[in-house]
C-alpha cells in the first residue's frame, strides 16, 4: 500500500506531469573512457527532490510497481525523497529487495519501472532507478541499514552460487534466523555482479558493501569450490545442512561453431570480462589479466554483454572497436541505453553482418574475421525477423581480438552429478513450483537463471527471495 500524502492529488497530478524532465548527468565520454569508474554522476539532494516531485502518484497499484519484478513501492519512495526523507525512502526498497543499490544501477529500467511510468505518454518518465541509488547512498552515508533479525532457529542452509539468486535467498534466510553458508566457484561472492558486469556500470565497492551487510548477519562464504567437480551436492548436504538452495546461474558461453574459434585472440565474453574487469585476490587463479589486444577489436552479438565488452575494449585504449550483429538494431535484445553510451564512447556497429570464419595471420594469431552480408527474412519463433545470408557477399574485417558475446547456456554438471535431481534436456533445473523453487529433492530448492535460462539480475534475486520463504516453511515443517 502506497504511503502517499492524504491531500487531494487530482489537480496536483496535472501540475506534476508538466514539470520539466531533469536530464541525468553523465561523465563526459572523453573523460570516462580513460578509466573504469561509474559513468552516472548521480543526483544532488536538491535534484533528487525535484525529480521525485515529478511522480504523479498513480492510483494503487501504480504501473511502476507492477513493472518492477520486486514490486517496490516506488510512489511511496518518491514521496519520501521529495520530502527529503532519504533514509526512510531507502527502507521502502529494503522491504522488497535484497540488492536495491545494485538493481538501481543495473536493471533495464526503461523496460521495467520507468518503461511503465505513465509520463511516457507525453514526455519522459521519472528516473526511478537513479533515485533508488540516491536513496540507498544517502542511507549508507548517514544511517546504515540494520535489519530486524529473528532469533536463531538452529537450522543450517547451504546456498550453491553466490550470485543474485543466491544472495536474494541468503539475505532473507539470515533475517529469518537461519545459518547460511554460500558456496561458489569463484574466489569472491557476487557472481555476475563481480565477474560479469563491468565496474563502469557498478563499482565492486558497491557490491562488497552490501555483501559485508550480510556477513554482519552471519553469512559464511566458501570460494574456489566448483560444485559438481570439487564437491557434489550430496557432499555438502552431509556436512549438516538441513536444506539447500541452488542458484548457479546460466554461465556457459554459447559457441559459434565456426572455423578458427580456437585461435589466439578469440575470447569468450565471460573470460574477457573477468580478465578485463577483475583484479587482485578476486581474480580466479586460472586467469590472468588481458594481454595487449591490438588495434582492432570486434565483438560479436547484440545483447548487454556485447555492449559491456565493447565499452571494456574502448577503455583499454583500442583504436578500432566494432560490434558485428547479424540483424538490424531494431532486433537487438540488449539495452538501447547501453548502445547509446557505447557509441558515445567510440564503439561502432556493423549490422546485417554474420561472421563465418576466424582467420589467422602469419604469426598464427587472429588477424581478421570473414563475414557475410545478411538480409531479414520471415519472423522466427522469437518474433524477430530471421537473418538470411546473401550468397556471394563474403568480406573480411580486420581483427586482432574477437569476443564472442552470443548468450549463455546452463551448466549441466549439477544435473549429471546429483542423483534424483531433475533437469531438462538443456541442464536447467526443473522445479515443482516457480513460487517456491522446490526441486525433485524435497530439501533442495532452486531459482534464477539456472532454472529459467538467462534473465535479469532482479528476476533472479526475486526468485531467491521466494525460495527463502519456502525453505523457511519447509524447515518449520521438519
Amino acid at each position: 500500500m502506497q504511503a502517499v500524502p492524504s491531500e487531494n492529488l487530482a489537480i496536483d497530478r496535472k501540475k506534476r506531469a508538466k514539470e520539466p524532465f531533469l536530464e541525468l548527468d553523465l561523465r563526459p565520454a572523453e573523460e570516462r573512457v580513460c578509466d573504469f569508474h561509474e559513468v552516472v554522476i548521480g543526483f544532488t539532494p536538491e535534484q533528487a527532490k525535484i525529480e521525485a516531485a515529478r511522480c504523479i502518484h498513480c492510483p494503487d497499484p501504480a504501473p511502476c510497481m507492477l513493472g518492477c519484478p520486486t514490486h517496490n513501492d516506488i510512489p511511496s519512495a518518491m514521496w519520501l525523497i521529495e520530502q527529503g526523507k532519504f533514509s526512510e525512502a531507502a527502507k521502502i526498497y529494503h522491504k522488497t529487495s535484497s540488492l536495491p543499490e545494485v538493481c538501481g544501477r543495473v536493471c533495464p529500467h526503461e523496460q521495467l519501472c520507468e518503461g511503465a511510468c505513465v509520463l511516457n505518454k507525453n514526455g519522459e518518465p521519472v528516473i526511478t532507478g537513479q533515485l533508488e541509488v540516491f536513496a540507498l547512498e544517502q542511507e549508507r552515508a548517514k544511517e546504515p541499514y540494520v535489519p530486524k533479525i529473528a532469533p536463531s532457529t538452529g537450522k543450517k542452509v547451504a546456498i550453491v552460487g553466490a550470485g543474485p539468486a543466491g544472495l536474494g535467498c541468503g539475505d532473507e534466510l539470515l533475517k529469518l534466523g537461519h545459518e547460511v553458508t554460500f558456496y561458489d566457484s569463484k574466489p569472491a561472492p557476487g557472481g555476475l555482479l563481480v565477474y560479469g558486469i563491468p565496474n563502469f556500470k557498478i563499482s565492486k565497492d558497491v557490491f562488497f558493501e552490501r555483501w559485508n551487510d550480510m556477513v554482519k548477519l552471519g553469512a559464511k562464504f566458501v570460494g574456489n569450490t566448483y560444485i559438481g567437480r570439487d564437491k557434489s551436492i550430496d557432499d555438502i548436504l552431509t556436512e549438516g545442512f538441513d536444506a539447500m538452495f541452488v542458484g548457479v546461474g546460466s554461465g556457459i558461453d554459447a559457441p559459434m561453431n565456426i572455423d578458427g574459434e580456437d585461435l589466439p585472440g578469440v575470447y569468450e565474453a565471460t573470460d574477457f570480462l573477468i580478465r578485463g574487469n577483475v583484479s587482485g585476490d578476486n581474480l580466479p587463479k586460472d586467469k590472468e589479466p588481458l594481454p595487449d589486444l591490438g588495434n582492432d577489436v570486434v565483438v560479436i552479438g547484440g545483447g548487454d554483454t556485447a555492449s559491456d565488452c565493447l565499452r571494456t575494449s574502448v577503455r583499454r585504449g583500442i583504436d578500432n572497436v566494432t560490434c558485428l550483429y547479424r540483424r538490424t538494431e531494431a532486433e537487438m535484445p540488449g539495452s538501447a541505453k547501453d548502445r547509446k553510451l557505447a557509441t558515445q564512447e567510440g564503439a561502432k556497429y556493423r549490422f546485417l553482418t554474420q561472421p563465418v570464419k576466424f582467420i589467422a595471420g602469419k604469426d598464427g594469431n587472429l588477424a581478421a574475421v570473414e563475414c557475410i552480408e545478411m538480409k531479414l527474412g520471415e519472423p522466427d519463433d522469437s518474433g524477430r525477423r530471421r537473418p538470411v545470408a546473401v550468397e556471394g557477399t563474403n568480406f573480411s574485417v580486420p581483427a586482432t581480438t574477437a569476443v564472442k558475446a552470443l548468450g549463455y547456456w546452463p551448466d549441466e554438471i549439477i544435473g549429471k552429478t546429483t542423483p534424483d535431481y531433475d533437469v531438462d534436456k538443456w541442464g536447467l533445473t526443473i522445479v515443482k513450483d516457480s513460487e517456491t523453487g522446490q526441486t525433485s529433492r524435497e530439501n533442495i530448492f532452486a531459482g534464477g537463471d539456472g532454472v529459467t535460462g538467462p534473465d535479469l539480475v532482479v528476476t533472479a534475486m526475486v526468485a531467491g527471495r521466494k525460495s527463502a520463504i519456502a525453505i523457511d516453511e519447509y524447515l518449520k515443517s521438519k
